[in-house]
C-alpha cells in the first residue's frame, strides 16, 4: 500500500524516505506544458538566486551583511557599492563537471548565479566598504558616519 495517494504520482524508490519522492508536476499533460521546455536555462539559474540568503544587522559603529556561500571561493564573489548607496553582492556557483561513466541519483544543490541589492541607509559610508570570506561565510562591514552630538554650551548665570 503506497503512503502517497496516487494524485501524486506515487513515484518513490523507497516509501519509507520521504525525500525519494520524485518532483510532481501539476502542469504535466496539458497543452501548454511543452512551450516550457523552451524556457531559457537563465530561468533554470532562479533557484540559486532566490536562495542566497543574506542577514543585515546594524551594530552603533556599522551595518552588518553575512551571506552563506558554501562552495564558493572569494574569487567567485563580487561585492559593488553603486551610486545612490546601493549594495550589490553578485557571484556565480557552478555546475560540477558530468564524467561520461558517472550516474547520478540526486542533484539538489543549486548552481548558477546569484544576485542580491541592499539599499544602504543615509548614515552609511559606501566609501569605507570592506567584506571577507571564511568557512563559506561572505561578511561585508559598511562603517556608518558618526553622528554628532549637538554641542551644549553652559551659560553662567548673573545676578
Amino acid at each position: 500500500m503506497a503512503l502517497i495517494p496516487s494524485i501524486f504520482g506515487g513515484r518513490r524508490s523507497n516509501v519509507f524516505d520521504p525525500f525519494s519522492l520524485d518532483v510532481w508536476d501539476p502542469f504535466e499533460g496539458f497543452p501548454f506544458s511543452s512551450s516550457l521546455a523552451n524556457v531559457p536555462s537563465s530561468a533554470s539559474e532562479t533557484s540559486a538566486f532566490a536562495n542566497t540568503r543574506i542577514d543585515w544587522k546594524e551594530t552603533p559603529e556599522a551595518h552588518i551583511f553575512k551571506a552563506d556561500l558554501p562552495g564558493i571561493k572569494k574569487e567567485e564573489v563580487k561585492v559593488e557599492v553603486e551610486e545612490g548607496g546601493v549594495l550589490q553582492i553578485s557571484g556565480e556557483r557552478s555546475k560540477e563537471q558530468e564524467e561520461k561513466n558517472d550516474k547520478w541519483h540526486r542533484i539538489e544543490r543549486s548552481s548558477g548565479k546569484f544576485l542580491r541589492r541592499f539599499r544602504l541607509p543615509e548614515n552609511a559610508k559606501a566609501g569605507e566598504v570592506k567584506a571577507s570570506m571564511e568557512n563559506g561565510v561572505l561578511t561585508v562591514t559598511v562603517p556608518k558616519m558618526e553622528v554628532k552630538k549637538p554641542e551644549i554650551k553652559t551659560i553662567d548665570i548673573s545676578g
